[in-house]
C-alpha cells in the first residue's frame, strides 16, 4: 500500500504524470519562522488513505538527526545552483549498516528522514530533495542556519548530551543553564520532522523506527497525527538515573512524549532501569514482566522496553580488512612496532570530556613509573578523533591531553621509543582497522558513553583473514587469535563483554594493573577470551539487533487494528487512550435512564479510591457522601451495600448515620444487612494463629522500609508502603510477597500485592462473595434485580465485576436486567464501563439519589 504524498513524490521525481485526481496540501520545505514553537493542538483527524496495492512490502521509515548520505559541492557548477551537488552513501552509518545487513532477509523497503550534514541554499533545495528521494528514498529536512545551531549545539549538545552523560549544570561553565529558547529550537525541529514524515507516510502500514535524543519529542506529534501509528524509538545514548534526570526542566514533557512510541530500545539493563524508575518516580506508572518482555501500561496501551546493544556491520569490516591498502597499512605498523620488539596498546575516542583520554594517559604514566621493565617495550597509540560538539570543554581536554602526552615522553622516551604516539587528525577508517590488527591490548575508559562500539570493531580486526596472518608473519598454519580488552565499567558494551578487565576509571592504580595484566596475561588465556568474545560479536552484529528491534516492533503493534483510540491532553502532554472495543464510558444520560425505568435495583459500592481519593489524608466520608448513600438507601427500590477492605469497626463508625447501609468489612469476610443487624460471616471463621508468624515477617520489612506501615485487621493483616519510597518499596514488596508464601504455605490464607500494600487473608474470601450475597439474598425475597450497578477502582474489586457480569446466565438477575459494572480510570477490566476520577464517581451518585429523592413515596 502506498499513501498518497509518497505517491505524489514519486510521480514528482519521476515525471510521470499524476494518477490521483488532486494533490494534497504540501509541506513547505523550510521554515519560515526559525524557533517559534509550531501549533501542537491542531486537531487534524486520525485518516489515512484507503489505496492498497497486492505487491506492496513492508516499509520502514528510518528518522534520525542526520541521513546516511555525504554531499559534495561539485566544483564546476554556476552560480545558479542546477546539477551542483552530488551525493553518495556514508558507509561508516549505522542506519545504512542496519538496512544493509537486514536486507538479505527480508523485502522490507526502507525510507530515511534527516538533515544532511552539509548547508543546503533555498535555491537547491527543491533539486536536492528530488534527487535524494530518487535515487537514495531520502527525505531530508532542510533547517535555517540559526535554528539548527540552538537545536544541536544549542538544547542537544549543551543540555541534553551531558546531563545524559551525568554532568550536571552546576555552573554557567558546566553545560550551561536551562535556556528555554533553546527548548523552543528542540520542539521546532521535531515538528518539522513530523512533517517531513506525513509526506511519504502510509500510517495504516508503515513502521517508523526514531532514533536518539535529538528527536525525543517526536513521537508525540505523530501520534498526535496518526492514533495508531507503528512507532519505535532507540535511545543510542545513556539514560541517566532518576536524580539527574529530574533536574531538567523538562523532563516530564521527555517522558511523556517518549512514552508515544509503541516500543523503546535500550542498550542495557542500567539505562532502562533509570528510565522505568524516572516513569515510576514522575509519572506514578510501574512496569511488568510478561514472558520475558518488559511493558508499561499508559493510558490502556502497553509500551514495550526492548534491551539490546547494537552491534557491528561485519561484512563491510571484513571487507575492510581483505582491502590492500589495509594490508599494506599492517605492514607498515608491524614494521615500526613489532619489528622493533615493541608492544601496541591501543585507544580510539573521540575528543570530548567524557571519553576519559586523560585518565587514561594518567594510567599509562602510571605504568611506566612503576613498572621500569615495561619502558622502551609498551607504546600507548591514541587516535583522538575529532569531537563533536564545539565549546570550551573540548579545548580544554585537547590542551591537556597534548600537555600530559608531552610530560610521558619527555620523562620516559628514549632515543627511537616514544611510549605514547597522539594521532589527533582524522583517519580513513582502513587505518583504524588496521591499528586494530597489530594491537596487542584495546583500552576504552570513557567515563560515560552510550554503547562504543570500538572493542567489537577491534575483536573482529584481531580475528582477520588469511592475507593478514601472513602480512603478521603467522604462516599458513595460524594459531589461534588472542586479544585483550580494558573497559570502563560505564560504557555500554561492558556487560557483554565478560572477557573483558573491566575498570573504573577513575581509579588510576586500578587501570594500570589492568593494563599490566592485559600484557602478561598467559597466551592460552588471551586466545579463550577473544574466542568467547569473537562468538558473540559476530553473532549479534547490526542485523540481529534490526532485525530483533523490528520484529518486537511488529509484535507490539500487531493489536493497534483492535482498540479504540482517541487523544487526550494538551501540546507535549498528549497521549492516546487505547481501550478494547466494548469498554467505554458511562454515560450519565443512560445509567440516569435505566434508573428511572427499573423498580428492583442493587447497588455495589468501593470506598477507598472510588467514593473517597487514595490521596486523601483524611479518609472518613464528607457529609455530601452520608448524604448521598442515605438519599440511596431511604429508596424502597434499592438495596445498597458499601464494600470496603477496611475493618468493621471503622466502617460501623464512619456510616453509622446510614441506618439502611449495608456494609461489607474486610474484603467481605464481616457483612452486615443493615445498622441495627448483626454482622456475619460469608466464610466459616478461621483461626488466626497464623497471625502469629506473619507478623513478626511484616515488622522486620517495616523495620527496614521507611514509610512504611502494618494495618492489623481482626482477620487480616496488610503490609502499606505508599509513603516509601517507589522503587524500594516495591521491591521491598516482591520480596515481602515471596517471604510470606513461604512461611504461610501450610496454614489457610492467601497472600496477595495490591496497590501499595501486601495483604494477608483467610482464603475464599473476596468482594466476589459480597455480591453473590446480595444477589442471594434478593433471590430469597422473590426479587430478581433489573438494575445492577457496581463499581470499584482496584484489583480487589474485578472480583464483583466478574460476578455481577456473570449473573444474567445464573438466572440471577431478571432477564431485561440492566447491568453496570465500571471501574476507575481508564485501565485493563473486567467492567464494561469506567468513569476517570472519584469527582465523576460522586456526581453519577448525586445524579441517582437526586432521582431517588423525586421518586414518589421515597
Amino acid at each position: 500500500m502506498v499513501s498518497k504524498s509518497y505517491s505524489n513524490l514519486l510521480e514528482l521525481v519521476s515525471g510521470e504524470p499524476p494518477s490521483f485526481c488532486g494533490i494534497g496540501r504540501r509541506i513547505p520545505r523550510v521554515m519560515t519562522v526559525s524557533g517559534i514553537v509550531p501549533d501542537l493542538d491542531d486537531s487534524e483527524s486520525d485518516a489515512s488513505d484507503d489505496a492498497s496495492s497486492s505487491t506492496a512490502r513492508d516499509r520502514t521509515i528510518i528518522v534520525a538527526n542526520q541521513l546516511p548520505i555525504r554531499a559534495h559541492r561539485n566544483a564546476a557548477s554556476g552560480d545558479d545552483g542546477g546539477g551542483g551537488w552530488s551525493f553518495s552513501w556514508d558507509e561508516n552509518s549505522l542506519l545504512l549498516q542496519l538496512k544493509d545487513a537486514i536486507a538479505p532477509h527480508t523485502d522490507m523497503e526502507f525510507i530515511y528522514v534527516g538533515c544532511l550534514r552539509d548547508e543546503i541554499p533555498p535555491s537547491d533545495q527543491d533539486d536536492v530533495a528530488q534527487t535524494l528521494l530518487e535515487s537514495f528514498k531520502c527525505v531530508p529536512a532542510f533547517l535555517p542556519p540559526d535554528l539548527r545551531s540552538r537545536f544541536y549545539h544549542g538544547f542537544c549538545k549543551q543540555h541534553l548530551w551531558p546531563l545524559f552523560h551525568y554532568m550536571l549544570p552546576l555552573s554557567p561553565d558546566l553545560g550551561g543553564r536551562f535556556d528555554r529558547s533553546l527548548w523552543q529550537a528542540y520542539v521546532s525541529v521535531n515538528k518539522l520532522f513530523a512533517d517531513k514524515i506525513l509526506e511519504v507516510i502510509n500510517p495504516d502500514e508503515d513502521f517508523v523506527w526514531v532514533h536518539d535524543y535529538h528527536l525525543m519529542v517526536l513521537p508525540t506529534f505523530l501520534r498526535k497525527r496518526f492514533n495508531r501509528i507503528k512507532l519505535g524509538f532507540f535511545l543510542h545514548s545513556p539514560f541517566p538515573s532518576s536524580e539527574i534526570y529530574r533536574t531538567l526542566p523538562v523532563r516530564e514533557e521527555l517522558l511523556r512524549a517518549l512514552l508515544n512510541s509503541d516500543l523503546i530500545g535500550f542498550h542495557t539493563f542500567d539505562y532502562a532501569r533509570h528510565f522505568l524508575s524516572c516513569c515510576s518516580r514522575m509519572l506514578g506508572l510501574s512496569y511488568e514482566s510478561k514472558r520475558g518482555y518488559i511493558g508499561l501500561e499508559y493510558y490502556g496501551r502497553t509500551v514495550s522496553i526492548k534491551i539490546l546493544p547494537v552491534g557491528i556491520h561485519m561484512g563491510q569490516l571484513k571487507s575492510v580488512l581483505s582491502l590492500p591498502e589495509t594490508q599494506a597499512k599492517v605492514a607498515e605498523l608491524v614494521k615500526q612496532y613489532c619489528d622493533s620488539g615493541r608492544v601496541m596498546l591501543l585507544g580510539v575516542d573521540d575528543m570530548d570530556i567524557f571519553k576519559g583520554i586523560s585518565l587514561k594517559l594518567l594510567a599509562m604514566e602510571q605504568l611506566l613509573a612503576q613498572h621500569p621493565e615495561w619502558r622502551g617495550k609498551v607504546v600507548l597509540v591514541q587516535i583522538a578523533n575529532p569531537a563533536r560538539g564545539k565549546g570550551k570543554d573540548v579545548k580544554e581536554v585537547q590542551a591537556e591531553s597534548f600537555a600530559m602526552v608531552a610530560r610521558i615522553n619527555e620523562a620516559f622516551g628514549q632515543q627511537g621509543y616514544t611510549p605514547v604516539v597522539l594521532i589527533d587528525k582524522p583517519l580513513q577508517f582502513y587505518e583504524r582497522v588496521a591499528h586494530y590488527v597489530v594491537a596487542e591490548c584495546c583500552l576504552v575508559t570513557a567515563v560515560r558513553d552510550g554503547m562504543n562500539l570500538i572493542p567489537y570493531e577491534y575483536i573482529i580486526s584481531r580475528q582477520g583473514n588469511e592475507s593478514l596472518d601472513v602480512v603478521l608473519g603467522f604462516g599458513s598454519n595460524s594459531a589461534p587469535k588472542k586479544s585483550m580488552l580494558v573497559v570502563s565499567e560505564f560504557i555500554g558494551c561492558s556487560p557483554s563483554l565478560s572477557g573483558a578487565i573491566r575498570v573504573n576509571p577513575w581509579n588510576i592504580d586500578a587501570v594500570a594493573d589492568a593494563m599490566v595484566s592485559a600484557l602478561e596475561l598467559a597466551k592460552a588465556e588471551k586466545q579463550l577470551r577473544h574466542e568467547k568474545h569473537y562468538r558473540y560479536v559476530s553473532t549479534h552484529d547490526v542485523g540481529y539487533w534490526a532485525n530483533s528491534f523490528l520484529q518486537d516492533l511488529e509484535r507490539t503493534c500487531k493489536d493497534h487494528i483492535k482498540r479504540r483510540c482517541w487523544g487526550i491532553g494538551f501540546g507535549l502532554r498528549f497521549r492516546v487512550v487505547a481501550l478494547d472495543p466494548n469498554f467505554r464510558k458511562l454515560s450519565m444520560e443512560h445509567i440516569v435512564s435505566a434508573y428511572r425505568r427499573t423498580t428492583t435495583r442493587a447497588i455495589l459500592l468501593d470506598y477507598d479510591g472510588t467514593l473517597m481519593p487514595q490521596a486523601s489524608i483524611d479518609k472518613s466520608p464528607s457529609a455530601n457522601s452520608i448524604e448521598i448513600l442515605n438519599s440511596l438507601c431511604c429508596d424502597k427500590n434499592n438495596m445498597v451495600f458499601l464494600v470496603s477492605a477496611r475493618s468493621r469497626k471503622t466502617l460501623a463508625e464512619w456510616f453509622s448515620p446510614c441506618d439502611n447501609l449495608g456494609i461489607a468489612a474486610e474484603h467481605g469476610y464481616f457483612l452486615r444487612l443493615k445498622g441495627d443487624a448483626e454482622w456475619e460471616t460469608c466464610v466459616p471463621v478461621t483461626d488466626s494463629s497464623w497471625k502469629q508468624i506473619a507478623e513478626p515477617v511484616m515488622k522486620l520489612y517495616t523495620e527496614t522500609t521507611d514509610g512504611s506501615t502494618i494495618d492489623n485487621k481482626e482477620t487480616s493483616l496488610v503490609w502499606c508502603y505508599e509513603d516509601a519510597d517507589p522503587d524500594f518499596g516495591s521491591c521491598q514488596a516482591k520480596e515481602l510477597l515471596n517471604h510470606l508464601e513461604s512461611v504461610l504455605a501450610n496454614e489457610p490464607v492467601s497472600v496477595k500485592s495490591g496497590h501499595n500494600n501486601v495483604e494477608v487473608k483467610p482464603q475464599g474470601v473476596s468482594k466476589g462473595l459480597v455480591a453473590q450475597r446480595l444477589l442471594s439474598i434478593m433471590r430469597q425475597k422473590g426479587l430478581l434485580p433489573d438494575f445492577v450497578l457496581c463499581i470499584g477502582d482496584d484489583r480487589s474489586d474485578e472480583d464483583m465485576f466478574e460476578v455481577i457480569s456473570t449473573a444474567m446466565a445464573c438466572s440471577s438477575l431478571s432477564p431485561d436486567a440492566e447491568v453496570f459494572a465500571c471501574t476507575v480510570g481508564k485501565k485493563p477490566s473486567k467492567a464494561k464501563y469506567y468513569l476517570d476520577d472519584t469527582a465523576q464517581i460522586v456526581r453519577l451518585m448525586q445524579g441517582l439519589a437526586s432521582v431517588s429523592e423525586q421518586t414518589p413515596g421515597n
